[in-house]
Formats: C-alpha cells, structure tokens, sequence
C-alpha cells in the first residue's frame, strides 16, 4: 500500500518502524519522531494488526444546471454595475462565451 491510499490514522510499517499517518504525507513514529513518507514508499500493515480500511471515496455533488445560471446572471448583473462602458463590453463578450461552453 502507499501513503496516499491510507486515511489519517492509519498505522502501518515502514522501514521495520511502526508509524500513524498524521498528514498526507507524514507519519509519526512509535519511537517518537514525525517522518516524510514519500509516495513510492511501500508500506505494509504493523503485524499483529488488521490493515487500515481504505479511504472512503465521497462522490462529489453533481451542479444543477439552473442554480449554475442564475447565480453566474446575479453575479454579471452585479459587475456590470460596477463597470464602466469598455468594461460592460467585455463582460457581455466573457458572459456569451461562458454560456456558449457550459452548453
């Protein structure tokens, strides 16, 4: 296993040396002493113990399509105000090509 596959928490062994992943990318030693453990580290469960779980994959939220809009409208209605002419301008030509990729 690798260190970026472990949760905060995990204990495992590395280089004979028991460790818990205190970041995402350090571990404190049993012995005392926080280390940086590279991504190409093979890491292995401390003996004794049963491996740490693998860390929950959490799908993000989908966007709704229409929330999207109306608060990118709100936020143009509200830079127009504050621009003058030539920046009014430009904001309408960022607006249409913004809607033009999101579609």
């Amino acid at each position: 296993m690798k260190i970026d596959q472990l949760p905060i928490g995990a204990r495992f062994q590395w280089k004979g040396r028991n460790y818990t992943k205190v970041g995402p990318m350090t571990a404190a030693s049993d012995s005392g002493g926080t280390d940086f453990v590279p991504k190409h580290a093979i890491l292995q469960p401390v003996p004794g113990e049963a491996p740490p779980a693998p860390p929950t994959n959490d799908t993000p939220q989908q966007l709704d399509a229409a929330k999207v809009r109306a608060a990118f409208e709100t936020y143009h209605r509200s830079a127009l105000r504050l621009a003058d002419d030539a920046g009014r301008l430009a904001l309408e030509t960022a607006r249409q090509r913004f809607l033009t990729e999101i579609r």
